[in-house]
């Protein structure tokens, strides 16, 4: 698998931002990623270096429409933590880079 296959997105919430502060990111990878192939993803994309990986698979939630029951997706979750002297990850762009 290639790496842009394995890390699918940032997921972005008000926990995760908090953990950004400690060199802690969070994403949705692949459903058959390992941690193993997540930290050389993530270490190729961002040019960093990783200290651990954390894997977690999220059940999908059962949604309804009226009287139709339905599942959302099923996703797997990585919490990537940096090392120390590792640079950051940029998930947003600053303003003044742009202009």
């Amino acid at each position: 698998m290639d790496a842009r296959d394995i890390i699918l997105r940032p997921v972005i919430t008000e926990k995760s931002t908090d953990l950004m502060d400690s060199k802690k990111y969070t994403f949705d990878v692949a459903l058959t990623a390992t941690k193993t192939q997540v930290r050389d993803a993530i270490e190729e994309i961002f040019d960093v270096k990783v200290k651990s990986v954390n894997i977690m698979n999220v059940r999908g939630k059962q949604k309804r429409v009226g009287r139709y029951f339905g599942n959302t997706a099923r996703r797997r979750k990585a919490i990537v933590a940096l090392t120390e002297d590792s640079n950051d990850i940029k998930i947003f762009k600053d303003e003044n880079e742009e202009k």
